[in-house]
């Protein structure tokens, strides 16, 4: 069974989170949440995060760099949100972990301002998208698009809540094929014509 650890911190976008989290579930990826401190201090217990627009989530464990890499895992996500992502993508060990799931041929996702993590890491120039927000930050480092998803090589970048769906699916469909991807978009019942 493929697996997915996707980060969350205070100020992570709730949509950009659970709908990743819960697609992946639907299609039969183990998904673990590994919770960002923003000042990298610990608790026994990961506290609820508090998303973007204040909702409690409570993440599965916290982050701990040598539990987490591609060794454990398929693919590491990183959501937006801007403080989230903000707290997520200056972590010096994010930072390690992104290049060594890149290294290990593992797949990487970004959303909306999650994308910055790819700067931070320095990965080098490829196609990506994000968040019109932060696009300043990247369109002179990366070959930016405005396409609701871009997949360059391992990397898999989105542009914000709107998007969550087909990166999402896109996700699902690199890891289990795109008959897995049908089988979990079918009982969703988008509307119909919706383009992904």
């Amino acid at each position: 069974m493929p697996s997915a650890l996707i980060f969350i911190a205070d100020g992570t976008e709730e949509m950009e989170f659970t709908i990743t989290y819960d697609t992946l579930v639907r299609a039969g990826v183990h998904c673990q949440s590994a919770f960002v401190p923003a000042d990298g201090s610990k608790t026994v217990n990961p506290p609820v995060a508090k998303g973007s627009r204040g909702i409690g989530i409570m993440p599965d464990v916290f982050f701990e760099p040598a539990s987490c890499g591609p060794d454990k895992f398929d693919l590491l996500v990183v959501p937006g949100g801007a403080k989230g992502a903000e707290t997520i993508s200056k972590s010096a060990a994010v930072q390690e972990l992104v290049r060594k799931y890149i290294d290990a041929d593992k797949l990487v996702g970004m959303i909306c301002a999650g994308s910055l993590a790819a700067l931070t890491s320095k990965l080098p120039k490829q196609p990506l998208t994000s968040h019109p927000s932060v696009k300043a930050e990247l369109d002179s480092d990366y070959e930016y698009s405005e396409s609701s998803v871009v997949v360059s090589g391992k990397l898999v970048t989105s542009r914000g809540p709107g998007t969550a769906f087909p990166f999402a699916l896109t996700l699902v469909e690199l890891l289990l094929g795109k008959e897995k991807r049908e089988e979990v978009r079918g009982p969703m019942i988008f509307p119909a014509n919706t383009p992904f």
